[in-house]
This record gives C-alpha cells, sequence and structure tokens, in this order.
C-alpha cells in the first residue's frame, strides 16, 4: 500500500489524509452554513430580551407547572426524568400531586402518550421533543429570545388550519395553546413613511383578552422559557461551581509548583 512522506519523514496514510481534507470540507460548510442563518436570523422578525435567571428556583418551578400542564400533552421531553425536578426544590410528593398527570412514577422520562404517527396527521408533523429545545435553536441566535417572542407572537389567522399563526414562525403547524391564558391577538398592518417610502409594519392587537394581563402573561412566558433553558442542562449551574473551583485549585497549585521549582533551582542559579 502506498503512502506519502512528508518533509519530516512523516508517514501519512492515504485514507487519513482523504478523511482530514473531507472533515476541514464539512468544517468550513457548517462554518458558512452558521454565518448564514445568523445573518438570516439578524434580518428576521426582532426578538425580544428573555429575562433568564435559572437561579430563580420559584420561576423554574412556575415553568415546569406550565410545560408539563400545557407542553407535554404533545410535546415529550424523553431525555428528562421527573425526579431531576428535586434540582429545583420540589420533592417527590410535590411532582406527583402537581406535575405527573399519567400513570408515570417519579423516577420516568417525561414522554408523551401520543402517538408520533397521529400527530403527524393531525398537525402537519411531529411535534419535537423539548428535552434540548433552547440548546438546539441557539444556533445563530439566542434559542431563549426566540422561544420568549415566539410564544408571546401568536395570532388568529381562518386561513390556517389551526386557525393560528405566528410572526415569529411563519404558517408554524403548532397552535396556541396557551392562548386562553394571553388572549386572542389579530394581525394589523400599518403603512408607515420613512426615508426609503411607504412601509408595511406588522403589528399583534389584542382583541380579546386572556385570564392573564399582558404583563402576566409575559412573566408566565418567562418563567416558561426559564424552565426549557434549565431542562436544556440540568447540570449547567453545577457545571460552573465545579470549574470555578478547578480553577481554584489549579491558580493554587501553580503557585506551589513554582514555589518548589525555586526551591530545588535555588542552588544551581
Amino acid at each position: 500500500m502506498q503512502t506519502r512522506t512528508g518533509k519530516n519523514n512523516m508517514m501519512i496514510h492515504p485514507t487519513m489524509h482523504s478523511v482530514m481534507r473531507f472533515a476541514a470540507r464539512v468544517i468550513a460548510v457548517l462554518m458558512l452554513a452558521g454565518v448564514a442563518f445568523g445573518a438570516a436570523a439578524e434580518e428576521g422578525f426582532h426578538l425580544d430580551k428573555a429575562p433568564i435567571n435559572e437561579r430563580d428556583a420559584l420561576s423554574l418551578q412556575r415553568g415546569a407547572r406550565l410545560f408539563t400542564n400545557y407542553c407535554l400533552s404533545c410535546h415529550s421531553a424523553k431525555y428528562m426524568r421527573y425526579n431531576r425536578l428535586h434540582d429545583i426544590g420540589l420533592s417527590d410528593k410535590e411532582i406527583e400531586n402537581n406535575l405527573i398527570f399519567t400513570d408515570a412514577k417519579v423516577g420516568d422520562e417525561m414522554k408523551v402518550a401520543m402517538d408520533s404517527k397521529d400527530a403527524a396527521n393531525w398537525f402537519g408533523k411531529a411535534p419535537p421533543d423539548l428535552s434540548v429545545i433552547a440548546r438546539s435553536l441557539s444556533e445563530g441566535h439566542n434559542g431563549a429570545d426566540f422561544l420568549y417572542t415566539y410564544l408571546r407572537s401568536f395570532y388568529r389567522d381562518p386561513k390556517r388550519p389551526t386557525g393560528w399563526n405566528n410572526l415569529v414562525y411563519p404558517n408554524v403547524a403548532m397552535p396556541n395553546v396557551l392562548w386562553q391564558l394571553q388572549g386572542v391577538q389579530v394581525l394589523k398592518t400599518e403603512k408607515v413613511k420613512d426615508s426609503e417610502g411607504q412601509q408595511e409594519v406588522h403589528k399583534l392587537v389584542l382583541a380579546k383578552p386572556g385570564t392573564m394581563t399582558p404583563m402576566e402573561y409575559d412573566q408566565a412566558v418567562a418563567d416558561l422559557v426559564n424552565y426549557l433553558v434549565y431542562q436544556s442542562e440540568p447540570v449547567r449551574l453545577e457545571r460552573q461551581t465545579i470549574g470555578i473551583y478547578v480553577l481554584i485549585f489549579l491558580a493554587i497549585f501553580l503557585l506551589l509548583a513554582y514555589l518548589l521549582k525555586r526551591e530545588y533551582w535555588k542552588d544551581v542559579h
């Protein structure tokens, strides 16, 4: 089998060389795709900043309640277990009484009973798993900001099969499951004059109030998105804390190693 020899007599297998070239091409394509996706996100609908605070246990608990009540009936979170909610201050009893509405146990994954084929027939496509949705949407823009804006941008659209549409995600298959809380929004189009002439501006207007005021609904969505961010990586805060301890240890070890080196070499110099 032939091989190629480099300047330093390093033997490079032809198969390995092909793999390296292919990997370089893939990385280049992914980088270009990321730039293009990011540019598209910036040119699209403005995303509001999500008030995320993963250290706010009460917010995470409220978000978990909204998630299990309104999202878990269609979407699954199969990489998340109910007992992981111990991290946000909930006991087994509280989880069983307030967050589990099936025959699932506290140690089970957050799975949904709906069949994926039935869901595809009803909604046009099967609802995605939401275990890591906040992280998966972070390519090109902030996933939390996208979810926060998206869940507040539904409006009535009789032309859509579900009767709902969304400014952030046009022609979305998902209906507005939180409409009873938010109320019913309608889309208004206004013509605004600027330096470039007349421009059409889309605006959402609350036509029918829900059980919450707009401020209360925004807070509820913030809690839900806060929980989705936590669910995407439950160990994030613990990992960051461990990382700080590791850096402190390395700093102390470096100092001790330096002092030891000076002690050993002082007579040599």
